[in-house]
């Protein structure tokens, strides 16, 4: 089944290049059908390019998606276009009486600074202290994980001494936790982040549960009971060029930055990089669309509790 998105997001062109099904808004009303209605709050700086990657992967299931985007009120974005923004985007205070089936909230380029210090904090915590009454279940991204595992359970990030950069491989912990199932024991993961939180502190809070790690990147996956909120940590839905663009960026821009681990060929940036991460990130959204979501919301939105 298709991904429903307004008729003229530029995500639209590009995912039906790549024979991903979307439905605009035109055609899906012509359907007598209950899609799932999954909010997404994207607080990346490349919102198009967010949205692209989102939407692609809520497109390769089984089940119709309506995805609604709203941005922070208390933060104005500055790398896309307003008209954009005023097109596509609502504030929360537009969405906040209604219930949805799922809602992600998307890492930013912001770990330098504590929590308290981000412009929208105190706006992003109202989003999630909703989100408990108001959605079926949260997925975390990133830096969005790290705020919810802080909003939620108060655990800290700590700062490392360099970028975590590159494709790393990622074990189960629990291999019978259906948001992995069909997933190999081992499987890579685009990381790029300057923080992680902390596994003992996250192992100090029974309610949650550890789905995959690796020693060398900490927890990847965690998540508290029947999956309501769940917390990735890492970039499954980037793109092939994602971790390219941003070693180039950084070079230019002059900052300390290696080049990404295992992820060109030979480690050689002249040469194009091979994607290995791509089925595993379709698996992840397929299994929270289709467990977490479309097997728990009730048919009436009204009757999330």
């Amino acid at each position: 089944m298709p991904i429903k998105i307004p008729n003229l997001l530029p995500a639209t062109h590009t995912l039906q290049e790549e024979n991903i099904f979307v439905m605009t808004e035109t055609r899906a009303i012509t359907q007598d059908i209950r899609a799932l209605h999954i909010l997404m709050l994207n607080l990346m700086p490349l919102k198009i390019v967010t949205e692209t990657q989102i939407a692609r992967l809520l497109g390769n299931t089984p089940l119709q998606v309506d995805l609604e985007l709203i941005q922070t009120a208390s933060h104005k974005a500055s790398h896309t276009s307003n008209d954009h923004m005023l097109k596509f985007y609502k504030t929360f205070d537009e969405v906040r009486d209604q219930r949805f089936d799922g809602l992600i909230i998307t890492g930013a380029p912001i770990e330098h600074l504590e929590f308290e210090e981000v412009e929208y904090w105190k706006e992003l915590s109202e989003i999630m202290e909703w989100s408990k009454t108001h959605v079926t279940s949260t997925l975390h991204i990133c830096w969005g994980a790290q705020a919810g595992l802080y909003y939620h359970f108060g655990i800290p990030k700590v700062r490392m001494p360099k970028k975590l950069f590159g494709i790393y491989p990622e074990h189960a912990d629990y291999k019978k936790a259906i948001l992995l199932r069909g997933f190999d024991d081992e499987f890579p993961v685009p990381i790029s982040r300057h923080t992680y939180s902390p596994r003992e502190e996250i192992e100090k809070h029974p309610e949650l549960k550890i789905l995959a790690s690796s020693e060398e990147t900490g927890v990847y996956i965690c998540m508290t009971e029947r999956g309501r909120q769940i917390f990735v940590m890492n970039h499954p839905e980037y793109d092939a060029d994602t971790l390219k663009n941003e070693y180039e960026r950084d070079l230019k821009a002059g900052l300390p930055i290696e080049v990404p681990k295992h992820y060109f060929p030979d480690d050689d940036p002249s040469k194009a990089p091979v994607v290995t991460w791509r089925s595993c990130a379709n698996l992840l959204y397929s299994n929270w669309l289709n467990y977490f979501v479309y097997q728990s919301t009730p048919y009436d939105l009204e009757q999330i509790q």
